[in-house]
């Protein structure tokens, strides 16, 4: 039956709506259905065509609805499914192969008030669709209900069906074919692994030595010049922001503005078209999706994880009143949470109008199958759950023995991907830091605030003339975050639990963090409004103007200089004591080399040079590039820079020094009252080497305003080496050779002997010999 047939004033099963009623007339043809029955979902092909199998309850039919091509005025053909137990339906389409552009419609009650809204004037995805043609069109027809065409709200309450086709306006699901041969993951250790976060887009946008047509894509992570950055810089996992298909919010887009970021799913097997190579996208959704193969199996080659940012937590599809675009016409009620009152309402513990209801068993299935489906037939090695702690909520709150997690950790595909939490959300109980149990690793939001507090904002106090915090959380950050995740559910876990980083793709840069002490979130039309304003930021003395910038003719440019050279010193404290913290660091792309969003801490909407990496590097941003690419050196040849394990302050057999103490600038031990005082910003780290096969680590504090004489630890006996200081504006500086392999020029210092450390820096030494 062609579109072109449907009636635009025809109602479901002869319910009244304006105009008059018409019945909804079903297509008289029906498939048989699947041959391999319903064990399965989405679209397959096998020998000669295609089996089609979706998930809807409580439907009382579903049409597969099949496109001669992926051209919005193509025509349709409408079929029958077949109800199986369960609620799912299947169909299998004699001759149809990759390539078919197919959707759904779905026939049920119609009941806004109970959150009921089936309309098979809608045009639905398949929730499990691989491939996707074109992009939903931001009209009313998307709406299940009649809308006002201005606000897109009900035209009355409650709601009224609307009777207009979708089909013109909405994408298409595409079948493809999964026989791209995948490289194996590579399983790195988590000690070992440094993660970097990015956006596919943004990153290679501006890259030098990309050609043209490759800036932007998938293509374009994987070309030599972006993995020669990444093995210079010595990462060993990249972390793509969401590449699953998005979908740009309404009020967005009437300002003109995207989601960049991409946290807005339209898709979870489908990936994002928008950043294949152009080539990609006019071939089709098996082109791209092979380009993204592509991609990961290149990453592989030169040993680099790929870790995808993913968002099971809410859909595109909005609100109560939000469009109709695939799970919601499969089953409101299914998907997603609503409460228990009468008329029901969405819950919205994620703050983007949804939840997704981890609730239902078919919601497990759908995300434990969507994680397979990456890791088997795309073949990525880990994932990062936006807004994890939904995942694990059921109504009376989060459990750490939730079923999707007990799932995960015992699926045997998944369980050994490196999967990481975002574990917080909005919801009632939603900070979870700490909670989730084995294997997850978590983003600790703990280290990152305690960093920026002891690095930039005490330093704000200090040069007020307030008090500044003492060293207590800071040790306790850079042992591995114990009292987080030392024991969950009487099991304990290892330092790679936390993933430390200091900044990410939400918030100010590196280079921002320190020049700016406030938001400037002008650009994304909300009055400055958005984003967060506790940022335990630093501008050193002068807002903003983090790298060169105009300079007001009354201030002395030594003062310019001197708070640029305090700016890139505080980053290199961040950066190193990232690199000497227990558990998995993550840097945020562009990090390395300063990159700026000028002050803007929230460009989740910024598809314009304010997110796009800027790749045009100033001496500094070389200087500071050379500085972290050592740190991250030193962490790899040094085991001691990355226990395994939690260190207790206890000799280990045939030790003499205890795996982990703590010294005062005296050389003394660190006391019990010394902890959370003020005056003993100045503090040693030794951390024994033995147990690692390795040099003994001595780590030295100045978080004053002054330079301070310091009496090094006695240790062993042995001389220390003084490796890093974050007062070097380069690595040579201090006498490492630039290929960062010889370090006899520099400094070597006697046991128990006195030293000066700068003020606002950090001083890392091995032990020689």
């Amino acid at each position: 039956m062609n579109s072109s047939s449907l009636d635009s004033s025809a109602s479901l099963n002869g319910a009244p709506v304006a105009g008059e009623p018409v019945v909804w007339e079903l297509s008289s043809q029906t498939l048989p259905a699947a041959l391999s029955g319903a064990t399965f979902f989405g679209a397959r092909t096998i020998a000669n065509g295609v089996e089609f199998c979706v998930v809807a309850p409580y439907a009382s039919a579903v049409e597969l609805c099949v496109f001669s091509s992926a051209d919005p005025d193509a025509s349709e053909t409408r079929y029958q499914m077949n109800l199986h137990d369960g609620g799912t339906w299947s169909a299998f389409l004699k001759g149809a192969g990759v390539g078919t552009c197919y959707g759904y419609r779905v026939s049920g009650q119609w009941d806004p008030q109970r959150g009921i809204i089936y309309n098979p004037f809608k045009l639905l995805l398949d929730p499990y669709g691989r491939g996707l043609a074109n992009v939903p069109q931001h009209h009313r027809a998307l709406y299940a209900h009649e809308t006002d065409p201005l606000t897109e709200e009900p035209t009355q309450f409650p709601p009224v069906m609307s009777t207009v086709d979708s089909a013109p306006y909405q994408a298409r699901s595409v079948v493809i074919n999964n026989e791209f041969p995948v490289k194996e993951p590579i399983r790195r250790a988590w000690n070992e692994t440094v993660i970097y976060e990015l956006h596919v887009k943004g990153f290679t946008k501006n890259l030098p030595g990309v050609p043209e047509e490759l800036r932007g894509t998938y293509a374009g992570l994987a070309h030599p010049a972006t993995i020669a950055h990444f093995k210079k810089l010595g990462v060993t996992a990249v972390e793509l922001l969401p590449i699953h298909a998005k979908w740009d919010e309404p009020f967005l887009t009437k300002k003109g503005l995207s989601n960049y970021w991409g946290y807005n799913t339209l898709s979870y097997f489908a990936p994002e078209a928008s950043y294949a190579t152009k080539a990609a996208q006019a071939a089709g959704s098996q082109a791209i999706i092979d380009e993204v193969r592509g991609m990961v199996s290149i990453l592989h080659q030169n040993g680099i994880e790929v870790i995808l940012d993913v968002v099971y937590n809410h859909t595109a599809e909005g609100g109560l009143y939000g469009p109709s675009l695939s799970w919601r016409g499969f089953g409101q009620f299914i998907y997603y949470r609503h409460t228990k009152s009468y008329p029901v309402q969405m819950i919205n513990d994620t703050g983007c109008g949804n939840t997704v209801n981890f609730d239902e068993a078919r919601v497990v299935q759908m995300t434990l199958d969507s994680l397979r489906y990456w890791s088997e037939e795309v073949g990525v090695d880990g994932f990062r759950f936006d807004l994890a702690t939904t995942l694990a909520r059921f109504d009376t709150g989060f459990t750490s023995k939730h079923p999707f997690l007990m799932a995960v950790a015992a699926d045997p595909v998944i369980k050994l991907q490196k999967l990481i939490a975002e574990p917080w959300d909005i919801g009632p109980g939603g900070w979870q830091t700490g909670n989730f149990p084995l294997p997850w690793s978590e983003w600790n939001d703990r280290y990152r605030d305690t960093l920026r507090s002891f690095w930039l904002a005490d330093f704000a106090n200090l040069e007020r003339g307030y008090q500044a915090q003492g060293p207590n959380d800071l040790a306790t950050r850079i042992s591995g975050s114990v009292d987080f995740f030392g024991e969950t559910l009487g099991h304990w876990r290892r330092t790679r639990s936390s993933v430390n980083f200091v900044t990410a793709h939400d918030g100010f840069t590196m280079a921002d963090l320190t020049s700016y002490d406030h938001k400037a979130n002008h650009a994304n039309l909300e009055n400055n409004r958005d984003g967060s304003s506790e940022n335990r930021s630093w501008n050193h003395g002068m807002e903003g103007y983090p790298l060169d910038g105009p300079i007001d003719e009354n201030v002395d440019e030594g003062l310019i200089d001197a708070v640029r050279f305090a700016r890139f010193r505080s980053m290199r404290n961040l950066f190193a004591t990232m690199m000497i913290s227990a558990g998995t660091p993550m840097l945020n792309a562009g990090d390395e080399f300063a990159r700026s969003q000028q002050g803007n801490n929230n460009a989740y909407c910024q598809d314009s040079e304010i997110s796009w990496v800027n790749w045009d590097w100033q001496k500094k941003q070389v200087q500071l590039f050379e500085s972290v690419r050592y740190l991250i050196h030193l962490r790899r040849i040094h085991q001691v820079m990355r226990p395994v394990y939690f260190c207790d302050g206890q000799v280990a057999p045939g030790d003499v020094l205890p795996d982990l103490a703590w010294f005062n600038a005296c050389g003394k031990t660190m006391t019990t009252g010394d902890w959370n005082s003020s005056e003993n910003r100045v503090l040693q780290m030794v951390r024994s080497g033995l147990p690692h096969g390795d040099a003994d680590l001595l780590v030295v504090f100045n978080a004053t305003l002054n330079p301070q004489n310091v009496v090094l630890p006695a240790g062993r006996g042995k001389h220390w080496r003084l490796v890093f200081d974050s007062s070097w504006q380069t690595p040579v500086q201090g006498g490492v050779s630039p290929d960062f392999n010889d370090l006899s020029g520099c400094e070597v210092v006697p046991p128990a002997a006195a030293t000066q450390v700068e003020p606002q820096s950090m001083q890392i030494y091995f032990t020689v010999g």
